[in-house]
């Protein structure tokens, strides 16, 4: 038994074990997909900020729920990049502490940044006449700043938990380091280590709870209404969307994590880790990219603008 925990400097990943013989093609399809989510991220994100008729509450959700993909997303796709070329898959037990605490506070925000949309589209349609005074800018600013700041300060408790546990091991069978799968080495479960998980994981059980209480009271609303009906296919079916993909790929991923079974491929485990960092970031831009009217306009005329002058150039 491991008497301290400086013991452990590594981790090794053991997720990699069963590709060397098509490394090479995995990682030019994970380059391609971690383009893509900078490419369709970015775009939402700039077209927002730069277009001062977007600066609405919806849209300045939106355009932190881009930012948040790519802000999980590089925890986890360069180091697997990097493991993809390398023959030893190890990492740092700071860096693997780090790569947890980043991957589990982005899908934490995920999830408040998608109820703060569920809120906004709720006040919109549900309560129109108040939508400007309850929505403002600076109301708007307090709300986004507590999404990210609750998500931090709970997933910092957690690994500050985690870190403090002694550990008995440093072997993780996984592509990354998630905060579970380190509890799993220590030497002995402490009661903090079961009670802060659980706690989070009631936490955003409840804003999963409040986006379906908001979205039974905005379809009772909108069916009275065609006006509001459209609206509520123009705007909350992209958001529907894109939660069913978060809460779906978080489930997967949980589920098959603490019950999955050891017969299953390794290419199988690795895309159920992968999937929680590989369909939400690509799925949410593009569903508000080609659903939400204004900004499919805003980068359409920005592109056409572009290849206009590259014509009259030439």
């Amino acid at each position: 038994i491991m008497d301290n925990v400086s013991i452990i400097t590594v981790f090794t990943l053991s997720g990699l074990s069963g590709i060397a013989n098509y490394k090479i093609t995995v990682f030019i399809f994970t380059l391609l997909c971690y383009c893509v989510i900078w490419l369709v991220n970015l775009t939402i994100i700039v077209t927002v900020i730069v277009d001062k008729k977007l600066h609405e509450p919806m849209y300045i959700f939106l355009c932190n729920l881009c930012f948040n993909g790519l802000y999980g997303t590089a925890a986890f796709y360069p180091k697997f990049l990097y493991d993809l070329l390398s023959t030893t898959h190890v990492i740092s037990y700071a860096g693997c502490l780090l790569q947890g605490f980043v991957v589990h506070s982005s899908v934490s925000a995920d999830f408040s940044l998608l109820a703060l949309m569920a809120y906004d589209r709720y006040v919109a349609i549900c309560r129109p006449l108040v939508y400007h005074s309850l929505m403002t800018k600076q109301r708007v600013c307090i709300l986004i700043f507590f999404a990210w700041i609750i998500a931090f300060y709970l997933l910092f408790m957690s690994t500050i938990t985690t870190a403090t546990s002694r550990l008995c091991g440093s072997h993780i069978p996984r592509i990354y380091c998630i905060n579970w799968l380190i509890s799993n080495l220590a030497c002995s479960a402490s009661v903090a280590t079961i009670i802060i998980p659980a706690f989070n994981y009631t936490f955003y059980f409840g804003h999963a709870l409040f986006i379906f209480w908001s979205y039974v009271h905005l379809i009772k609303t909108c069916q009275s209404s065609k006006e509001n009906w459209n609206k509520f296919m123009q705007t909350c079916v992209p958001h529907l969307f894109s939660l069913a993909v978060v809460v779906v790929s978080f489930l997967f991923d949980m589920l098959y994590m603490r019950f999955g079974s050891k017969e299953i491929p390794q290419s199988f485990e690795n895309f159920m880790a992968m999937e929680i960092l590989l369909i939400p970031p690509i799925i949410n831009p593009l569903m508000y990219g080609f659903k939400l009217t204004q900004i499919r306009n805003r980068v359409l005329n920005f592109m056409c603008g572009k290849s206009s002058a590259l014509r009259l150039k030439s």
